[in-house]
């Protein structure tokens, strides 16, 4: 993947920085184009070889995701990062999923590391931007919308306004669009939250980025999925199976499930809110972290 990445920029050294962008991302994307996608037999089979150390199993795994990280990338364009950047630093965000990744779960490696791709990503245009001072309490107003944009994210593809969010969280439209302008002009993440601590916003993001499935792994998350599903109605046992890519199926769209199920896509959008929330009590009665299920 590294040798991809330095070809992709060292062969365009002739032309306008414009063009060299240009030059290289396409070469990038066409040689990312090679690798073909794996099958959930192969996957299984490659990831368990790289969780044991085989570096070729782990380098197969990695190249058959690749294309999945520039999908991803592309959301984030127009962010303050060059293209190839957003990329590179999905791709870190991608090796260490796969760092991490059981694949005796029950989840598809695309599942599991969509999380972190985002998470690298995203992280990056924040370490990359400049330094906006803010009160404590903007930061943390700031933080309860974009926690809110993220639950709803999962729940409408990705799909959300600031309306969504104003209306979610009872809050005025006007000051929503504020708090998320301050996150699009990049706060710095080295500047101090409390003025008598040391900490600073940076290490209040790196305690919250954690394995969206770490604490549920620790209680064998196969036996557990199966037995929490049995509180599903079978329509919401399907969506969500479907929308998360469990028990070895592809992660999909609430297109893609309305059109499997004959169903509109707002009306599987509003089953899987539904199932979640079935999914989030049985989880708090189990003393297991719900927000879990929005990250």
């Amino acid at each position: 993947m590294e040798d991809i990445m330095a070809n992709s920029t060292t062969t365009t050294h002739n032309f306008p920085s414009s063009v060299k962008d240009l030059d290289a991302t396409t070469i990038y994307l066409k040689e990312i184009g090679y690798y073909d996608l794996l099958s959930a037999e192969d996957e299984l089979k490659y990831s368990r070889l790289a969780r044991k150390g085989d570096k070729q199993a782990y380098n197969k795994m990695i190249e058959s995701n690749l294309r999945l990280v520039v999908k991803i990338a592309r959301k984030y364009n127009d962010r303050g990062l060059a293209f190839l950047d957003l990329i590179e630093e999905g791709n870190i965000g991608l090796m260490h999923a796969l760092d991490k990744f059981d694949p005796e779960k029950g989840f598809r490696f695309s599942t599991y590391a969509t999380w972190w791709v985002k998470q690298y990503i995203e992280r990056s245009i924040m370490n990359n931007s400049r330094t906006i001072r803010l009160p404590v309490h903007v930061i943390k107003q700031l933080n309860i919308c974009l926690r809110k944009y993220q639950e709803l994210s999962v729940a409408q593809d990705g799909q959300v306004d600031p309306e969504d969010i104003a209306k979610s969280l009872d809050k005025p439209i006007d000051e929503v669009r504020w708090l998320l302008s301050l996150k699009n002009d990049s706060i710095s993440l080295d500047l101090n939250v409390y003025d008598d601590s040391e900490s600073s916003l940076v290490d209040t993001v790196e305690s919250d980025v954690q394995d969206p499935f770490e604490n549920v792994s620790e209680e064998h998350m196969t036996g557990l999925l199966d037995e929490w599903l049995k509180h599903l109605s079978h329509l919401e046992r399907d969506v969500i199976i479907r929308r998360y890519g469990l028990y070895g199926h592809d992660a999909a769209t609430l297109e893609e499930v309305g059109r499997s199920l004959d169903l509109t896509r707002e009306r599987i959008r509003q089953i899987q809110l539904r199932g979640l929330d079935h999914l989030k009590k049985v989880m708090t009665a189990a003393n297991l972290n719900s927000d879990e299920l929005y990250d």
